[in-house]
């Protein structure tokens, strides 16, 4: 950590809060540079912006963590539970927001939150579902007693959201950061967290300054030797290893998740097993989701089982084109662009599957 990074995961509880308005608040935020840690990565000053003026507003904190690879709000919440719940309240104090909730997916313990969150008069739903709910549109159903998949996406959740009020969503992390940025000035807040996975001897989240390399990422999870990583999660992309002294700045790092991908592993096989997960993810509202996800996923697994077949690329980007943009939520788009990620990262092995055999 820099002299200037505040650790987000060892910073104590406050022993008060101060009251800001929304400038004050958007002005702390905008210089501190906060994105959205859930997946999207959406200036988090726009977000606040869409419900500043709105009556009887909600304020949200998503900690749904639907990514099978991501672990970083469990974490969050477990060791740091106050800086969710802080962030919450200085944002929601700020909207003049009636009402604050935490939402956690089944599978996230929120014993810890609880008493922190009951302290604050900060409410805590658990919200099933599963790839797709931690989704906005679908958490906002979820939050209103329907199922949690997502909606029209022409009707945004901060004109008409949870029980129809105004609603503002944000990730559990970037709560914490609205925190730490409003608690300790905005150059505390330049952190964030990564799961990471994979072929490495220590699994876990990872808290890294936003000048770091992808490399100082990885290296802190004890790798062995890398032939690629895929960053950003399921709906991430996939990068050689040559890729790794990248500066994370230069990445699209969605929902913050690093796989590490050793020499033991085929990665056409670890692409088509996610393929196979995603297309069973599907909210199955829409034909992209019901339709050609499947098939996509299929065609994938033939090219990395064989026997091969030289009309498979093609077949896979055909199908991919059918999907990408023709859903009703960006389910679809997120999983044809890791495979396109993978055909393009793995062109070397796709030509030996081709070919009948698996490059070492």
């Amino acid at each position: 950590m820099s002299a200037t990074t505040v650790s987000m995961l060892g910073t104590p509880p406050a022993a008060s809060l101060p009251r800001l308005g929304v400038h004050d608040l958007l002005a702390v935020v905008e210089a501190a540079g906060l994105t959205g840690r859930g997946g999207a990565g959406f200036p988090t000053a726009t977000k606040v912006r869409s419900v500043a003026g709105a009556r009887d507003a909600v304020v949200v904190a998503n900690a749904m963590e639907g990514e099978p690879l991501s672990h970083k709000d469990a974490l969050l919440l477990a060791r740091a539970p106050h800086l969710v719940v802080e962030g919450l309240v200085l944002v929601g104090g700020a909207l003049g927001a009636t009402r604050r909730v935490v939402a956690v997916g089944v599978h996230v313990d929120a014993g810890p939150l609880r008493p922190v969150a009951a302290h604050h008069g900060v409410e805590v739903q658990v919200v099933d579902g599963g790839f797709v709910a931690g989704q906005e549109t679908a958490l906002v159903r979820g939050l209103s007693g329907l199922p949690a998949v997502p909606r029209d996406p022409s009707v945004r959740v901060t004109s008409r959201g949870v029980d129809g009020r105004p609603t503002l969503v944000l990730n559990a992390e970037t709560l914490a950061s609205v925190a730490l940025a409003v608690r300790l000035g905005p150059q505390s807040a330049t952190s964030r967290l990564f799961s990471v996975s994979g072929d490495v001897a220590l699994p876990g989240v990872v808290e890294a300054p936003r000048h770091a390399l992808l490399s100082d990422v990885v290296d802190r999870a004890r790798p062995g030797p890398v032939r690629a990583v895929l960053v950003g999660g399921y709906h991430g992309t996939w990068l050689p290893a040559a890729r790794l002294p990248t500066p994370l700045a230069d990445l699209t790092l969605g929902a913050g998740v690093v796989h590490v991908l050793g020499p033991g592993t085929c990665p056409l096989e670890a692409t088509a097993r996610i393929t196979h997960y995603l297309a069973g993810q599907s909210a199955r509202q829409c034909g992209p989701c019901v339709n050609a996800l499947p098939r996509v996923a299929d065609t994938v697994a033939r090219l990395a089982a064989g026997p091969p077949d030289p009309r498979l690329p093609a077949e896979v980007a055909r199908l991919s084109a059918l999907a990408a943009g023709r859903g009703a939520c960006a389910h679809p788009d997120g999983t044809v662009r890791m495979v396109a990620s993978a055909l393009h990262t793995f062109a070397d092995e796709v030509s030996a599957h081709l070919a009948g055999r698996c490059l070492p």
